[in-house]
Formats: structure tokens, C-alpha cells, sequence
């Protein structure tokens, strides 16, 4: 089993900057990708970015230039630095890991971009 757990959300203006952070536990060898996914109310649960072992990247088109995921191995943690933000940011921000053809999945945290 692999343990997922995001912090850094909140309340933010439009313009404005996060930083996302989910620190992995358990059974954490091979996990050999990680992303961010996010819901929005009334919406489907959508890509926002994803990494790969050995470091490729793949973003969501509506974020690509403005977010950026990163991994500190040595934290087992992956980041999602989201800049520029808009109030169309706004939604519920989950974490994943694939481990061989398992999903593990974050509980989820808040992004609210507004004035």
C-alpha cells in the first residue's frame, strides 16, 4: 500500500501563486509515476500533470507555462508549483501514484483562486 498526503492548498487571489505537496508513505519502491489531478464542483476529475520515472513531464493544456510538477526523491515528495492562477483553478486537487498497474490516491485538497 502506498500513503498519499497533499498540503499547501488554500485561498489564493487570481495572479497569485501555490505551491502543492504531497509526501508519499508505505510501499513506496517502484512507484513509477506521479500526478496531480484535480475536480472541480459539477465537473469530472481531469489531468493537470504527471511525471514519469526518469523525469518526463505531461501537462493539461489549460496549465501548460503557468504549473510545474517536480519530485524531491530523497522527501518522496512531488510538487506542483501553480502560478498565474485564475479562478477557473479553482477545485479539489488530488495526488496519485501509480505503483505497477495499482492507483493510489491522495484525499484530496482545496485550491479556491479569488478575489
Amino acid at each position: 500500500q502506498v500513503q498519499l498526503v497533499e498540503s499547501g492548498g488554500g485561498l489564493v487571489q487570481p495572479g497569485g501563486s501555490l505551491r502543492l505537496s504531497c509526501a508519499a508513505s508505505g510501499s513506496i519502491a517502484s512507484i513509477n509515476a506521479r500526478g496531480w489531478y484535480r475536480q472541480a464542483p459539477g465537473k469530472k476529475r481531469e489531468l493537470v500533470a504527471l511525471i514519469i520515472n526518469g523525469g518526463s513531464t505531461n501537462y493539461a493544456d489549460s496549465v501548460k507555462g503557468r504549473f510545474t510538477i517536480s519530485t524531491d526523491n530523497a522527501k518522496n515528495t512531488v510538487y506542483l508549483q501553480m502560478n498565474s492562477l485564475r479562478p477557473e483553478d479553482t477545485a479539489v486537487y488530488y495526488c496519485k501514484a501509480r505503483r505497477f498497474f495499482t492507483d493510489y490516491w491522495g484525499k484530496g485538497i482545496l485550491v479556491t483562486v479569488s478575489s
